[in-house]
């Protein structure tokens, strides 16, 4: 499968509710872990490919279970950094029906967080690789990712190697004194290829959409031409924009499809109708994590598109951050296969 893959990013300790219990009822709390680059690289390497993730951590044993945990789906860990205190850690409560779900973050002073420039040897981390991700979560932790995330950018533009990111806008996390749009600019200019909603594009890039009202339920694809052509001209580097439509019906019921330009052609996907959500965490990650395996695969942007949105529809209906789907049934989803039969 050719080169391998990089993703760089915080990955966490996931610490959630039973069923669809409150914080407040519950008496116990299921651990996972989870992490939207970590998410990424275990899609990357369920499809086949060979991936390396790159984090900084501490050296205890909640640490050391979660490489456990990521080596058990084949991504690769040596690269990981050592230091600092804490692992990050996150609380998920599940949303039903007209309930959303909640996130609390427990994340301060983690072991990424305190990562600085010099400490990732990039010229190793990318020895025979030949596409790097990252997401907006990173830059928003803290300045020194910020900075380490700008230096893996530029390493790897030097490098020729395609560099993608998902914009991930994350309110809550932009705390450490500077905001996104401050920030996100200079290391988007380094990106090739762009993942973001409607939100991400207006509060990280400031460009927004035109004609388009997202709370209705129904998201229009085409309206997003014009937010990719004006991310087109502010990053020339750019060569694709993805944009993922999610339309929430409820927290149990969304539409689901996404729209690719090229800076010439918008490919549409279909919409998914995905009516029994199961855990929509990691939903955008499983999208990125399909997008680049068809774009690694296939010379066809529509079927790389296709690919992706299958793939994220499917994640829906697993628990946990991790999308954990083969090839074979994303691509029996994208063929019309969507009876959910038993296969025997």
């Amino acid at each position: 499968m050719g080169k391998k893959v990089v993703t760089f990013g915080e990955v966490m300790l996931r610490l959630s509710t039973p069923g669809y219990l409150r914080f407040s009822q519950a008496s116990q709390l299921n651990s996972t872990f989870g992490g939207g680059e970590a998410n990424v690289a275990v899609s990357l390497a369920n499809y086949g490919v060979p991936v390396d993730f790159i984090t900084r951590m501490p050296e205890n044993d909640v640490a050391q279970a979660c490489v456990m945990d990521l080596k058990k789906y084949g991504v690769g860990t040596d690269k990981i950094i050592y230091g600092g205190e804490r692992l990050g850690i996150y609380f998920l409560e599940t949303g039903a029906v007209s309930r959303g779900s909640k996130v609390v973050y427990d994340r301060a002073h983690s072991a990424i967080s305190e990562v600085k420039k010099g400490m990732v040897n990039w010229d190793e981390v990318f020895e025979g690789a030949g596409w790097f991700h990252w997401t907006g979560i990173t830059p928003a932790i803290s300045q020194g990712a910020a900075d380490v995330c700008l230096e893996a950018i530029h390493k790897a533009n030097e490098k020729g190697i395609t560099v993608s990111c998902d914009l991930n806008y994350r309110k809550n996390l932009w705390r450490y004194g500077k905001t996104a749009g401050e920030v996100m600019p200079e290391l988007v200019a380094g990106t090739d290829i762009i993942l973001g909603n409607e939100e991400d594009a207006e509060k990280v890039l400031g460009i927004k959409p035109e004609g388009v009202d997202v709370t209705g339920g129904h998201v229009e694809g085409a309206a997003y031409g014009s937010v990719s052509r004006q991310i087109m001209k502010q990053y020339p580097r750019c060569k694709k924009v993805i944009t993922t439509l999610r339309g929430s019906v409820n927290a149990n019921h969304n539409s689901w499809a996404g729209v690719l330009w090229d800076g010439k052609k918008l490919y549409e996907s279909q919409q998914y109708q995905i009516t029994h959500i199961v855990d929509r965490v990691g939903g955008g990650d499983s999208f990125m994590g399909g997008l680049i395996y068809g774009l690694l695969t296939f010379s066809d942007d529509q079927k790389a598109l296709d690919f992706a949105v299958a793939a994220s529809c499917l994640k829906h209906t697993i628990y946990g951050d991790y999308n954990q789907v083969s090839v074979e049934e994303v691509e029996k989803l994208m063929g019309g296969d969507a009876s959910g039969r038993v296969a025997r």
